[in-house]
């Protein structure tokens, strides 16, 4: 009697009695921002003294197969990667020109000969002659003799080794993986007056590797490693869906340290990296964090007329003294501000990897009740190589209190500042700085000319 082996277009039966080695495993994951993942693994396996053949199943998809490290009582003559993995086109493909059979919805049969499969659409050359043409696959399941040779239920290794040493004993496996990333996310929370905040971080986890990974130890890496471009193929399939993860904990999770360059975050218990998943994990939370807020405008080099946004500017510094003092990974950072019976969203910013004692400076949105109006009043030559530009900025203040707006300009090079009826800092060789006070409900025009010498 024949052993049927059923495939329907929806899904493929989960018993397909493949055989495997199980062994158990003890699993690292170190993940780094820029789409990698470095894998090490200790397994318990069984192995014959001499030549033989060892399958490690459970890899990643999107496995670097020429980064594999494998350590063990004995060497490597020869690795494989297998990644042909069971699916119901690849079990059709391997079917061409050999029989199957249809079952319909009320259980009739078509027995014949695959001649071809396309596009939900199938010929069978029947066992009586002449041909079956079947546009629509759906209405039907479709039987074969059995699992095509060289189909796989997961990717792979297959080694062809030499023990020293025969019965079990601990094998290393490491590679490095792409389809694994990581940032930061951060959400602060500012009080009543502005002065302090409140700021607590998550960490992002994305695993589209094509594998999961269940009680790793984790690690994550900040910093930009250099990676040389991918220009080679690889097995890549297509994540197909995401599913959010949150977890939360008392006190601190991870352990932070420095780490060549870079900085390292131990998380510092088992957490399972599942895949096609996003989890979050805090990495810290802080609050009583002195903050400054500042009025800011762009000036560009030309002065372009007419009336433009001035920027809400929070300012605060990483340390130790403040609530922090620990490197801070690159991430998004929300702003949320109470307006006597709800949080409310005030605006957003990105940070870039910050080492502490460092000062953090984000742009929330634009001023509502500040206008600034820049007007170029003159340009002109005053001799062959000597031009001069003259600039008002009118600064109007609506709110009920008194401002300070930065003014910042792009200056160029080779300039003097003249007739300036307000204050300015050198910021840099191309760069001043006004700071201009307003009163409230009230306007302040602040007058200069840029003298440029060529």
């Amino acid at each position: 009697m024949k052993r049927f082996f059923y495939i329907t277009l929806v899904t493929l039966f989960s018993a397909l009695n493949l055989p495997a080695q199980n062994t158990e495993r003890q699993i690292n994951v170190t993940i780094y921002n820029n789409d990698l993942g470095v894998i090490r693994e200790i397994r318990n396996v069984n192995l014959n003294k001499g030549i033989g053949i060892l399958e490690l199943g459970n890899v990643s998809q999107k496995i670097d197969a020429t980064s594999v490290r494998i350590k063990f009582d004995g060497s490597v003559l020869e690795q494989n990667y297998q990644y042909d993995l069971v699916s119901l086109s690849k079990i059709l493909e391997k079917y061409i020109d050999k029989e199957v059979t249809l079952i319909g919805e009320r259980d009739e049969l078509i027995e014949g000969t695959l001649l071809s499969i396309a596009n939900n659409q199938a010929v069978i050359k029947k066992k009586s002659g002449g041909l079956t043409l079947l546009p629509n696959l759906s209405a039907y399941r479709i039987s074969v003799d059995a699992l095509p040779e060289g189909l796989i239920t997961s990717p792979t290794l297959k080694l062809h080794l030499f023990a020293n040493n025969g019965g079990s004993q601990e094998l290393e496996l490491a590679y490095m993986t792409a389809g694994m990333t990581w940032h930061a996310e951060y959400v602060a929370v500012l009080d009543k007056d502005d002065k302090n905040l409140g700021i607590n971080a998550w960490v992002s986890i994305q695993n589209n590797s094509g594998t999961s990974f269940k009680d790793a130890n984790l690690k994550l890496v900040a910093g930009e490693v250099n990676l040389l471009p991918k220009n080679y193929n690889r097995h890549e399939p297509e994540p197909t869906m995401y599913f959010d993860s949150m977890e939360k904990g008392a006190g601190a999770q991870f352990e932070e340290k420095e780490f060549f360059e870079y900085h390292i975050y131990n998380l510092q218990r088992p957490a399972d990296v599942a895949n096609n998943e996003i989890k979050q994990i805090q990495l810290f939370d802080g609050n009583g964090i002195p903050v400054v807020k500042k009025y800011r405008f762009l000036s560009d080099y030309y002065g372009a007329a007419g009336k433009r946004d001035v920027n809400v500017i929070v300012e605060f510094e990483n340390k130790q003294e403040f609530g922090l003092g620990i490197p801070m990974p690159k991430g998004k950072v929300r702003i949320y501000k109470s307006d006597g019976s709800s949080l409310e969203f005030v605006g957003e910013d990105a940070i870039d990897h910050t080492p502490r004692e460092e000062k953090i400076s984000l742009k929330l949105g634009n001023a509502f009740d500040i206008v600034a109006e820049e007007i170029l009043d003159d340009y002109k030559q005053i001799s062959k190589n000597v031009y001069e530009s003259t600039f008002t900025l009118k600064l109007k203040n609506r709110k009920k209190e008194a401002v300070t707006i930065n003014v910042v300009k792009n200056v160029g090079y080779n300039w003097e500042v003249k007739n300036n009826n307000q204050p300015y800092n050198k910021v840099d060789a191309d760069t001043i700085e006004f700071n201009v006070a307003v009163k409230a409900d009230a306007e302040t025009e602040l007058k200069y000319t840029l003298r440029y010498s060529y």
